[in-house]
């Protein structure tokens, strides 16, 4: 208790609850080029079509990354994407002069970039920006109806939209001038067709918001457009005033001018997206504090992104990166020579796992058919096993193994073809008739002999680790004592024995005591816990013995001498 000056009673609580967290553990993260969506960021979505709102269709240059992820929200339902952005990229923008007497281009990167950058500039050539760099953007179109006669109004393009003429807002009308005229609206439209694939849509419209930077809602929320716009347009950004008497505070003697006008968007550029593009949206991925993750794919970038991911996972310790031969590899004469070679080329690491193939499936978006490598599906397996079961449980094989959305593999590898590959670390995806394409192994990329050479013990100990770190942080700053010594213990057993229950460990022991927390030990601030674990194996080998005895022969003569 606390030391007290005077007599009385002192009540206190000491909290004595704490336990091992849960974790996550499928989580999917995958860095790429798309058409859409913040660059450099992440941006976290649960399912394909939140993944075609965010980031776009796929098309010839983003489809690899598109499907890998699309792939992987099969499986699962929470998936970050770190879009890559190209030197060369600009967003699209509506101009408030004439494009040949405007040299400005600009590239909004993200909602944070925008704030940063341009949400208090002024630029005059510029009156908005799409809220995202790339050529999709060029399919936008804005149209301001900005001026209160209602004739003019009723002449207005899109005018339909909205309830009737805009005038001046109830706030400026109480706090300043009631003719102010202060209001418009503005309609966004997809001139092209591009997000909607029906052209001259009305994707967004935003009615009565106001010209004047100090206008209020009824909720006291700022009604000025260019706010409104950037809370709630999934569109565009505002840039520039389109006219001098916009953005300024409203007072007694201001009156706001305004014409009606539609502006086409334009000005939008892809780039190329380049490796070294790619590797800075990773980036994104290396810090565990930055975001959660568990599953890091590769899609279909080559030797330079792999090495990049395997990089990250082992960096982090709490990532598996899953990765596939280059199509190249795959599509050859022999592709178990070109995808062993290739595996060669990479890192041993047990925080990488690599498939053997790449699958034929279909475009819904553009009606083809496309080449995808398989490690969004290894990937969403590991996923879906989690859900099914629990991470330490293979991902093979075929009750949990069974890819979707497969209409022909690149090669079908052969018992002797699983061989090779196997030996090498590759984890081959067959194709058996009647029976589905399958994962047929659980191999991780480390090329020594060791237990985690296997995806559900690597997977295991990132649960162990990452759950067991998380609960020891409330012994930080606690006495190195016998009683937090015991608190850890009690803390860490009885998860153990419910991972045990649960069939992800044959044995365990925790020794945290002062055989390993030695007066050196305490006197340089430090604790220690040894949690020795005897790790649950999957079977990759069966062997049957069928033998036949003669009638007479009892069995218990017999068992166990073949």
């Amino acid at each position: 208790m606390a030391f007290q000056v005077s007599p009385g009673v002192n009540v206190s609580e000491i909290d004595a609850t704490t336990v091992v967290p849960a974790v996550s553990t499928s989580t999917g993260a995958i860095g790429g080029a798309f058409q859409w969506g913040p660059v450099d960021v992440l941006r976290q979505v649960s399912s394909e079509d939140e993944l075609v709102a965010v980031f776009g269709k796929p098309d010839a240059n983003t489809f690899l990354p598109f499907f890998t992820a699309a792939n992987f929200l099969s499986y699962s339902n929470s998936l970050f994407v770190s879009r890559a952005g190209a030197a060369t990229q600009n967003s699209a923008v509506a101009l408030n002069v004439d494009p040949s007497t405007c040299a400005s281009n600009v590239k909004v990167k993200s909602e944070d970039n925008y704030f940063t950058a341009f949400h208090l500039a002024s630029n005059s050539d510029i009156a908005f920006a799409a809220r995202y760099p790339g050529a999709r953007g060029n399919s936008l179109k804005v149209a301001i109806i900005a001026n209160a006669n209602a004739s003019v109004f009723g002449a207005a393009a899109y005018n339909e939209f909205f309830d009737g003429p805009p005038g001046t807002s109830t706030w400026v009308a109480a706090n300043h001038n009631a003719l102010a005229n202060d209001e418009m609206h503005i309609a966004i439209v997809d001139e092209d067709g591009l997000f909607t694939g029906t052209p001259n849509t009305v994707v967004e419209r935003f009615a009565n918001v106001s010209k004047a930077s100090n206008a209020k809602d009824e909720s006291g929320n700022s009604l000025y457009y260019r706010d409104v716009l950037y809370r709630g347009s999934r569109y565009i950004y505002a840039m520039g005033q389109n006219n001098d008497t916009w953005g300024v505070s409203a007072n007694s003697n201001h009156a706001f001018e305004g014409e009606n006008l539609t502006i086409s968007f334009t000005r939008g550029t892809d780039g190329t997206v380049t490796d070294g593009n790619v590797m800075t949206a990773y980036e994104q991925f290396r810090s565990t504090e930055n975001v959660d993750i568990s599953l890091l794919m590769v899609g279909g970038g080559g030797e330079a992104i792999a090495e990049k991911a395997i990089d990250i996972a082992g960096y982090r310790r709490d990532v598996v990166a899953f990765l596939s031969p280059t199509y190249a590899n795959v599509n050859t004469a022999d592709p178990v020579t070109a995808v062993t070679n290739y595996r060669d080329s990479l890192p041993s690491s047990s925080y990488a796992v690599m498939d053997s193939n790449w699958k034929y499936q279909y475009d819904k978006y553009n009606d083809v058919y496309r080449w995808v490598p398989c490690n969004g599906d290894v990937a969403g397996l590991c996923a879906r096993t989690d859900s099914d079961r629990d991470p330490w449980f293979s991902p093979a094989g075929f009750n949990r193994g069974q890819l979707k959305n497969v209409i022909k593999l690149a090669f079908n590898p052969s018992q002797a073809n699983r061989d090779e590959l196997y030996k090498k670390g590759v984890n081959p995806i067959v194709a058996f008739p009647g029976e589905g394409t399958v994962l047929f192994g659980d191999k991780t990329l480390l090329a020594r002999p060791s237990a985690f050479d296997r995806i559900n013990v690597r997977r295991l100990f990132i649960v162990l680790e990452k759950a067991i770190a998380r609960a020891a942080r409330s012994s930080l700053f606690e006495f190195n004592d016998e009683f937090t010594r015991a608190t850890f213990v009690n803390l860490v057993e009885p998860f153990l024995r419910t991972v045990q229950g649960r069939r992800g460990v044959y044995d365990f022991r925790v020794v945290c005591d002062e055989t390993n927390n030695t007066p050196d030990v305490i006197d340089r601030n430090e604790f220690v816990g040894d949690i020795y674990i005897k790790p649950a194996r999957s079977i990759n080998f069966i062997q049957l013995n069928f033998v036949a005895v003669r009638t007479g022969v009892a069995f218990d003569e017999i068992v166990g001498r073949f």
